[in-house]
C-alpha cells in the first residue's frame, strides 16, 4: 500500500474539491527549500526537539509556511514535551483537513493545510493533557510561520 503524500495527492481535497492554493509540484520544490518539501509535500517528519517553535510563547498566529492560511492561535499552543508544537485546536472553522495515516502500521490521524493541502503533522486524542479539548496537534516547525500580535 503506497502512503499518501499532499505530493502524490495532487490538489484535490478528500472530498473531491480543489485546494484554494494549490500548485503544481514543482512550483512547490522552487517555493520551498528542500527540508520544507520533504516536510510539506512528501509527508516527512523533522527531528524532535529540533524546530524554531518548539518552545516559541510569542502571542500571534501560527500560518502555514506553504501558502501562509491561518491554521492556530498562540493561546492554543502547550507545552506538551514531545518534541514538537502543539496546539490543544486548531482555529476555528475549517483551517485543516484530518486524513487516516496507516504510514507506520498502526493508524494515526494526519493535519493537512485546508487551504493547500500540506502535510503539517498528526493529532492524537486521549492522553491526558490538561487541555480543554484533550487533544494534541503535534506540528512541525518547518511547517508553519508566526505572525506576532499587533499591539494596540
Amino acid at each position: 500500500m503506497t502512503h499518501s503524500t499532499p505530493a502524490a495527492d495532487g490538489p484535490v481535497r478528500p472530498d473531491g474539491s480543489s485546494y484554494p492554493s494549490a500548485r503544481t509540484e514543482e512550483e512547490w520544490r522552487v517555493e520551498l527549500n528542500p527540508e520544507e518539501y520533504r516536510v510539506l509535500r512528501a509527508a516527512g517528519t523533522e527531528a524532535p526537539f529540533t524546530g524554531r517553535y518548539t518552545d516559541h510563547h510569542g502571542v500571534g498566529t501560527y500560518r502555514c509556511r506553504a501558502c501562509q492560511a491561518e491554521l492556530f492561535r498562540s493561546d492554543a499552543k502547550f507545552d506538551s514535551h514531545c518534541g514538537w508544537p502543539s496546539f490543544f485546536t486548531p482555529l476555528a472553522g475549517d483551517s485543516i483537513v484530518l486524513l487516516d495515516d496507516s504510514s507506520l502500521g498502526m493508524v494515526r490521524t494526519e493535519v493537512r493545510c485546508r487551504s493547500c493541502g500540506s502535510h503539517l503533522g498528526h493529532v492524537f486524542a486521549g492522553e491526558g493533557y490538561p487541555t480543554p479539548t484533550d487533544e494534541r496537534y503535534c506540528i512541525n516547525s518547518v511547517c508553519l510561520t508566526f505572525e506576532p500580535s499587533v499591539q494596540e
